[in-house]
Parts: C-alpha cells; structure tokens; sequence
C-alpha cells in the first residue's frame, strides 16, 4: 500500500556567518531535521517531501513583523501545494524574542494548516479537546498540552540572548573604559591580543602599512600644508581605503557589493585630522562622555594633533586624564609641558634666590581666574614674577642691547669671503649640471640615429623606450640646475638685510613668530645665563659681541669688549644670518 504523500517544509537559522561555521551551522541542523522527519513518518504513517528548505543568516531577536519565520508563512500562504508540516531543530531556531512573539508565530502558521515541529519534542504534534467525552468541540476546547512548556522554552531563549549579550557587552564596555579594543580597527591601526595585567586583551597598534598615511597627513596639516596638497601627496604615498563588504539582510553569508579601495579626499581627510583616537584617546559613547586614554598610545602626539586641528579639535593632558575640547581651550588647561609657548624664557632666566632654572605655570586665585608667571620656591621663600611684568623686563633690557660695531664690520667682511666660496661653488655645480645635459642629448641624438636604420619592430620599441628614458633624465638634470641657478641672489641685498636686523635686534629677539627660538636667540647674549634680578637691574654677564646703551643708576659701564677668540667661535655659529 502505498504511503499518503505530505509536503513539508525546513527552516535552518544561523545569527552569524561566525557561527556558521565554528557553531551550530546549518548544516548540523539539516541533519538533525532528518531524523524528526523520520520519526514523523512513522507517527503520521506517511511519506513526507520536501518542498523547500529555508536558511536564514540572522537575527531572531528582532520584532516581529521582522521575525525570519514571516518570509516562512507568506510562502505557506502562496504555495500551491497544501504544506502540512515546518521543521525546526528547536525554539530558539525559530525565534528569540520571547513568548508573546512565538505564539503569534505559531498561530499564523497553523491558520495556514501548517503544524510547527521541533527535533527536541518539545512542540508536541497531539492536540486535545477537553470537550471529546460529549461529543462537542470549540475552538477553546482544544489545546495542546506542551502549549505552556513551549511558551517557557521560548521565554528561556529570549532570557539566553539577555544573558550572553549582557555579557558580552558588559566585559567589552569595561575593557574599552581601561583603554583597551574591541571591533572593527580604524584605518592606520591593526589589534592585537597581547598579555595585559587584565589578562589578554586586544590593543590598538600602528599598522605597518597604514600608519605612514595617517602620520603624513597630521605631518603636513601642522606645517600648514592646504588640504588640496596633502590630499595629492598622501595619494602619492599609496593611501587606499579598506574593502567594506556589504552582505544581503536576509542571508549574511552572501555578499551584494563591494566598497572602499578609494583614494583620499578633503572630506575623508577632515574627517581622520579630528579623530582623536589617532592621538590615543577614545571618545565612543560606551565611555561616557569622558575620553579614555588607549592602553598603548596613538599614532601622533597631543600636540602634533592640536596643531594640525588648528583649533577645531583639542586634547589636553591634566594629572594622566585626557579631555577633548571642540574649538578653542583656555589656555591655562594647556599641557604644562616643559616647552609650553607661554613660557619660553624659562629655561634661560635663573632663580635669583638659588639660581636653578625658573619654572612657570598659571595658578588659579580666589576670583577663580587664573593668573600665569615665572616662579620658584626650591627649599626656599617662594619667588614668583607674573607673566606680564617678566614679559616687560626682557622687552625693555632688549631694547637696550645692540651689536658692537666693530662686530658688525668684522661679520661683513666674514660673510663676503664665505658667500665668495659658496658662490664658486655654485657655479662649479652648474657648470657640471650643463656638461651633463649636453652629454645626455649627444646621447639621444645618437640612439635617435640609430633607430632610422632599424627595421625589427620589437628593437624599434625597445629604442623608443631608450629614449623616453634619456628625455626623462634631461628634464630631471634642467631642474637640478635651475635650482643651482636660482640660488645666485643679490648678496648686498642679503648684507643690507643681515645688518638691518643686527642694528635692530629688538625685531630679531622680540617680533619672531617662533617663542622658542626667540628665547634661544636672546640666551645667546650672555657669558652665563642671568638672574630675574639681573635682567631687572641691567648688571648680567653679557657676550663679548654684545654691548648696552645705557646708563644704569650705579654709573657702571657695562658695555662689552671684543675678544679675538670667542669672536671667531660665535662667528662660526652665527654665519646662517
């Protein structure tokens, strides 16, 4: 006899490609389907077919109009054939939002005739009518007995999803809060799982092949580079985006397009210039609010980054704790750093009370502002100067300063006899760089001849490219000696310019755009470096190349003689004015 045929439908469900293939993949599943259909045959005393099997790579923890078992009704609905059954390895295959959602799933399938079965038997296939002994039967008369435990699995698998997430989550919300990694790494940077006192952890580190890109364009923006430039000349160093795969909503081991591989552009640029995390400070929103420092660092300073912001984006440091500032800080939350612009004489004004190295800082009065200064109180009654007040000092004894003028005449005569050889050899190397050219077309001429007498197609080619290659070696050469030509200046034009700023010093030592090399420039006066109260009071051991104007209460003459030795020595380092 033979069997009743009943057409019937799989449904296998992976959350990840991940667990795919490290998990409870799908082809697991099938297999365990298999036997329930075995079992069911045997039950139902019929021959069960397969009229399709669904394979969903997603979430069921989603709503329910979302619910991966939606697609599984609707074909029901459509399906010519009359499917009786839908096999499930288990509850939490088939949906994790919980009770409610599950019930409203299984009704839908079985308004469609369809009976839900699971591999575990815990969806039981009997059905009873508490109204059977009399003969009667309503829609509420019957149920199935394993109603309630299969509403309490489906409770327990939406409860799983809780747990795993909370987790999951929680540990990798902690260990992002102690600086430490967790999914996708941004261009410029590759994890890696190290030993960390916190166990292994992933930790950002430069990638070797990215990290230059990232470190150019933070290089070039603080040196004042236009974005137009940067973005050509990072191009030229190979920058390239990552490959972004974008897969199907319903099944996420295929892939439906292919993005990235993209050059750098202004907007990409901005973009990456006011990230923080490049600077070693994570700012997502797992951390609160408050930046967290990465446990081994970026790929720039915290200065470099503010520089190249150019007050967009700024990170200060205060005792260990980052904060990040959109648009400008004040600048008393400045790192206190021992080069801090506000302060560049610090390190060439001495302490009068013990005659160390000043420091400087802003410390905050009971108004609540802050007020900045040169101070010291190394083991000693504490000296402090304000900012504003020592600032006027070093303009006022500057002021007074100026080169001897025997120094002057003698650094004209040095600065003639060295221009003289520099000048000589510049037009050695022109000279040279000329010969080279002409030799070069001597050279084409020759294989340009040489290619008339050719007839093999294959040599012609390779002749041509002969000469591409000399054309492209002579127009590297003609630059090489405009260079050398253009470096033939005015040289009076230079001394006139040269003795300008020795005769006003004032405008070398005080108008520099650079704090720090004006400090250097102005240390540079003095045998030693001098006290506050010697700049105060005009009485610092001055440079034999230097001399004041002026008149000091005390009737000295402080005006500075010319000594032959250290004359030469200073000469030598001062031959790049």
């Amino acid at each position: 006899m033979e069997l009743k045929k009943e057409y019937a439908i799989t449904i296998g469900r992976v959350s990840t490609t991940k667990q795919d293939v490290f998990g409870d993949s799908l082809d697991d599943q099938e297999k365990t389907i298999q036997l329930a259909i075995q079992r069911i045959e045997i039950q139902f005393n019929c021959k069960i077919v397969i009229d399709k099997s669904f394979d969903f790579t997603e979430s069921a923890s989603v709503a329910l109009v979302l619910q991966p078992l939606q697609k599984v009704i609707e074909y029901c609905k459509k399906s010519p054939k009359n499917i009786r059954f839908a096999f499930i390895k288990s509850i939490d295959r088939g949906t994790r939002a919980g009770a409610i959602v599950y019930g409203l799933l299984k009704t839908s399938l079985s308004e469609v005739g369809v009976t839900l079965i699971d591999t575990y038997g815990i969806i039981g296939t009997q059905t009873v009518n508490t109204l059977e002994h009399l003969g009667e039967k309503y829609s509420w008369s019957e149920y199935s007995p394993t109603w309630i435990t299969e509403l309490l699995e489906a409770e327990r698998a939406k409860a799983e999803v809780r747990d795993i997430q909370t987790r999951m989550i929680g540990a990798a919300i902690r260990y992002i809060r102690l600086g430490y990694w967790r999914g996708s790494t941004p261009i410029g940077f590759i994890a890696i799982k190290e030993d960390t006192p916190h166990g292994k952890r992933f930790v950002l580190k430069p990638h070797p092949d990215e990290a230059k890109w990232i470190i150019r364009m933070f290089e070039l923006r603080a040196q004042g580079k236009v974005d137009q430039e940067i973005v050509k000349e990072v191009n030229k160093m190979g920058f390239i985006t990552r490959k972004r795969y974008y897969r199907d909503k319903e099944d996420r081991s295929k892939i439906i397009k292919v993005m990235g591989s993209s050059k750098l552009t202004i907007k990409r640029l901005l973009k990456y210039i006011q990230t923080p995390l490049y600077a070693g400070v994570n700012t997502e929103k797992w951390t609160q609010g408050q930046p967290v420092k990465l446990h081994d660092g970026g790929l720039v300073s915290f200065e470099l980054f503010n520089k190249a912001n150019r007050d967009k984006v700024t990170i200060i440091e205060e005792d260990g704790i980052a904060k990040v500032f959109k648009g400008n800080s004040p600048k008393w939350q400045l790192k206190k750093h021992k080069l801090n612009p506000l302060y560049p004489y610090k390190q060439y004004a001495l302490c009068p009370i013990c005659r160390k190295p000043l420091l400087a800082s802003a410390s905050r009065g009971k108004s609540g502002k802050y007020f900045a200064a040169y101070h010291c109180n190394r083991g000693h009654k504490g000296f402090r100067v304000p900012l504003k007040d020592f600032n006027e000092i070093i303009k006022n004894f500057v002021k007074q300063m100026k080169f001897s003028k025997k120094f002057i005449a003698h650094f004209e005569f040095r600065f003639l006899k060295n221009w003289k050889i520099r000048m000589e050899q510049i037009n050695t190397d022109t000279m040279d760089w000329e010969q080279f050219i002409i030799n070069l077309r001597g050279e084409r001429k020759a294989v340009s001849d040489r290619i008339k007498t050719l007839s093999y197609s294959p040599l012609i080619q390779e002749t041509e490219a002969e000469i591409q290659e000399i054309d492209q070696k002579i127009e590297d050469a003609l630059k090489e000696r405009n260079t050398k030509e253009k470096e033939e200046v005015d040289v009076h034009r230079l001394i006139k310019s040269a003795k300008y700023f020795m005769e006003h010093l004032e405008i070398l030592l005080l108008q520099g755009d650079d704090p720090f090399k004006r400090a250097i420039l102005f240390s540079l006066a003095f045998d030693g470096l001098p006290t506050y109260e010697e700049l105060m009071n005009g009485t610092p051991r001055l440079s034999p190349l230097f001399k004041l104007n002026y008149d000091f209460k005390k009737g000295k003459n402080l005006s500075s003689g010319i000594d032959g030795t250290r004359t030469r020595d200073l000469l030598r380092d001062r031959e790049a004015l």
